[in-house]
């Protein structure tokens, strides 16, 4: 079935829907261990939400397809995500709220380590403080002119993240990243995808070798990997699809992008977990759906830190009861991805979900976990069909046929 059909049986109503997203919630066992994650931690207000609502695993794009944030934030809500799928440059240019104009080119850069013998050390450069990343964005604004394109800007998103645009040149997307997503390797040159995107790739690749030429006497952030490359796009938003009036509640800036680019409200000026769920309060009367993106939990799986992952999601659920008090007519808790410790990175492993709502059946779920979710209720469906499932709940979805 096609994500657009729903559109037609969109009810208006007042019902409230909250999705809690945890990014990459779901995860692995430890050697040796037999719970993810998600089962280790002490959870028990998300058990008793599992205990009285109805689980289940969501594959964000397709069965052994490991998601890039994007399009796993475009399923999740309700856009088959192969059809809307965009580099990553976008969405942090989105949510930084660069003035994008038509022809620019958007990458996304993380600041990494290169050794003596120019091999990727750190991908991330120590998870380079923000403060630091702003001071190196300045000097390589300031520093750094190319011959392949008219203007080019160094903008920081957080941590060791960075966005960075090309204007001013005949430029495609269609090109390879320098990033080779592992340590150990060299930054890989950018070739073009397709013949008209040569001379692109022969821009990023000079951009490269100058930011490295300009980082050159940094020992951590001393070079960038480039990934994500994307040009300025329109997309149908959620309010027009669904009939939502939707507010995105995030503290990373990629984040808040693709919620601005489907059309939601963003909360600004957010740091904490605790930060977000005050937005929430504030804001519960203005609006009917609410995005809340929980970072760290990603973070951590990507760190290889199985213990940190499980503080993490158990900060959170301390919080439901907060949640939880204002009474919302769906909540659902999942992730977008999957980010096991145990690989520290993206996987293609589904993730639980579980939904509450005066209209669910019961599955028999004790606790939440992925376990539990693989005999729960709603069973194993694509991700980009649990927007219409929450829909549903809250009687946004008229009947379909006499």
């Amino acid at each position: 079935m096609d994500t657009e059909f729903i559109e037609q049986l969109v009810i208006k109503n007042d019902k409230k829907i909250i999705f809690l997203i945890m990014d990459g919630l779901g995860g692995l066992p430890q050697e040796g261990g037999t719970k993810t994650e998600l089962e280790t931690a002490a959870t028990p207000n998300l058990d008793r939400l599992a205990a009285g609502g109805v689980c289940g695993l969501f594959d964000p794009v397709g069965y052994g397809i490991t998601p890039g944030s994007g399009p796993a934030h475009f399923a999740l809500f309700g856009y088959d995500p192969i059809k809307y799928n965009v580099g990553r440059g976008l969405l942090s240019a989105a949510g930084l709220g660069f003035p994008m104009k038509p022809g620019d080119l958007f990458m996304r850069a993380n600041f990494a380590t290169l050794d003596k013998s120019g091999l990727i050390s750190d991908r991330r450069a120590g998870r380079l403080a923000t403060e630091k990343n702003e001071a190196l964005c300045k000097k390589l604004q300031d520093s750094i002119k190319l011959e392949t394109a008219k203007e080019v800007f160094f903008c920081t998103e957080k941590e060791h993240r960075a966005l960075v645009v090309l204007r001013g040149g005949n430029f495609s997307e269609q090109i390879s990243e320098t990033d080779p997503q592992k340590t150990g390797k060299p930054i890989i040159a950018s070739q073009g995808l397709v013949p008209e995107a040569d001379t692109t790739a022969a821009a990023v690749r000079e951009l490269s070798e100058k930011v490295i030429k300009a980082l050159s006497a940094e020992e951590q952030a001393n070079c960038l990997l480039l990934r994500g490359f994307a040009q300025y796009k329109v997309f149908p938003s959620m309010t027009d699809r669904f009939g939502l009036r939707p507010l995105a509640i995030a503290t990373y800036p990629m984040y808040k992008g693709i919620a601005q680019l489907v059309g939601m409200t963003v909360v600004e000026g957010l740091s904490t977990v605790e930060d977000e769920i005050v937005a929430l309060k504030a804001n519960y009367d203005k609006y009917d759906y609410f995005y809340i993106h929980i970072k760290a939990t990603d973070s951590r799986g990507e760190d290889g830190n199985f213990a940190e992952k499980v503080k993490v999601i158990e900060k959170v659920d301390s919080l439901i009861p907060e949640i939880r008090a204002l009474n919302p007519d769906v909540l659902v808790v999942t992730g977008d991805h999957s980010t096991p410790a145990l690989m520290s990175g993206h996987s293609w492993h589904s993730l639980p979900a579980l939904l509450s709502a005066k209209t669910c059946r019961p599955d028999g779920a004790l606790n939440f976990g992925e376990s539990s979710c693989l005999n729960g209720g709603l069973g194993r469906m694509p991700m980009k069909y649990l927007m219409g499932v929450a829909l549903a709940h809250a009687g946004k979805l008229e009947k379909y046929g006499a």
